[in-house]
């Protein structure tokens, strides 16, 4: 199986709280992804809902709740702890976003894929 190695941002672009969106490719081999900083960490998950599949923002980058800093799914309001994608309420609670393997090199944001990702 082979990998995929996405280059996102400068790890320093997402500052404490904050989260972006990144998609790559298009049709059948689209992939999005958020990119979280929280704790003084970056996540990084597919930008999908576990409920349905949707992604989770509706206006680009408007991932978390200001009030709890936690990541929102725009759609039905699900809610996810960002340092591990849990859900702690809404349709798909107690399930959890996909995490990806996320490095940092030369301060760089890379993620991981697999090729069934």
């Amino acid at each position: 199986m082979s990998a995929a190695r996405l280059h996102l941002c400068a790890a320093t672009e997402i500052s404490e709280g904050g989260a972006r969106g990144f998609s790559f490719g298009s049709g059948a081999d689209a992939v999005d992804i958020v990119l979280v900083r929280t704790k003084g960490a970056l996540h990084a998950y597919l930008n999908a809902c576990p409920h349905q599949g949707t992604p989770l923002e509706t206006f680009p980058d408007r991932f978390t709740d200001p009030q709890t800093g936690l990541l929102v799914c725009s759609t039905h309001g699900a809610r996810f702890r960002p340092e591990d994608g849990h859900c702690v309420s809404g349709p798909c609670k107690g399930e959890a976003l996909r995490r990806l393997s996320l490095a940092i090199a030369d301060g760089q944001a890379i993620v991981t894929l697999e090729q069934d990702q």
